[in-house]
This record gives structure tokens, sequence and C-alpha cells, in this order.
């Protein structure tokens, strides 16, 4: 009876080994969505929205600045829970454009020193229209 085999294992060449390499700096995680917890902890005003960014009526590229820079200052500022509003667009089954890649903004890599977590808010703050968004503290950051 023939074996079958796995995947040849990967060569630690790649980019990857770079990264691994004892003394190199880590990159921050992933950002994750928000853990239960901390969603019904907002939801119910135990923690409180430190800032909100409305990207209604923006261009894409606009919108990415101001997303960048809002953070940042929100990070520099202390700010731990933000708000961002994406608006829920003009039909339900699309949804709006904003709405679709803010999230694939909060997961790249150039905001990970940013981002710990986000997701969908709650009703009385937007609900499918804005996200919550947990910032990294800015010593934790690198």
């Amino acid at each position: 009876m023939p074996s079958i085999e796995g995947p040849a294992p990967l060569s630690p060449s790649g980019p990857s080994a770079v990264r691994d390499r004892p003394g190199a700096p880590k990159p921050p995680p992933r950002p994750i969505d928000i853990d239960p917890r901390t969603f019904v902890k907002i939801k119910r005003g135990r923690i409180e929205v430190d800032a909100k960014l409305d990207l209604h009526g923006l261009r894409q590229a606009e919108a990415q600045r101001s997303l960048t820079a809002f953070l940042r200052r929100c990070q520099a500022n202390g700010a731990r829970i933000a708000i961002i509003v994406t608006g829920k667009g003009l039909t339900r089954d699309e949804g709006g454009v904003l709405r679709r890649v803010v999230p694939m903004w909060l997961e790249a890599p150039n905001l990970r020193d940013l981002v710990v977590g986000f997701g969908e808010a709650a009703r009385h703050h937007g609900g499918e229209g804005a996200l919550y968004v947990r910032i990294r503290r800015a010593d934790r950051a690198r």
C-alpha cells in the first residue's frame, strides 16, 4: 500500500526566518476581534469610548489617510477604545465601500502597532455602520 506524505517542511530561508532569528524584534500580533466581555462592557458603558472618527463622504484614499492619522493621534493621547463610523452603504445587500475595506485596513501590517482588535459596534453606537477599535498602548507598540 503506498504511503501518503504531507507537504514538505518549509525551509527556514524565507522571509519568516529573519523574524524568527533570536534578538530580532517581533512584529505586533495581528488584530483580532474584540472579545465578548470587552464588547459587553463597552456596550453597557463600563468602558468609555475615548474617540470617534466619522468617515462618511470620504473617498477611499482620503479615508485611509484619515484613519491612520486618527489612530496615531489616539495612541499618542492614550486612548484605549475608538469608534470608526463607516456607514452602512446605500444597499443593504452590498454594503458601503468603506464598510468593506476599513476592516482590511485595520488588519494591515502598517497598523499592527496601533490596533489590538476591532469588532462591529453596538446598535446605539452605529451597529453595522461602525466599528469599535481597541488601540495598542504606545509603550507596547513595538
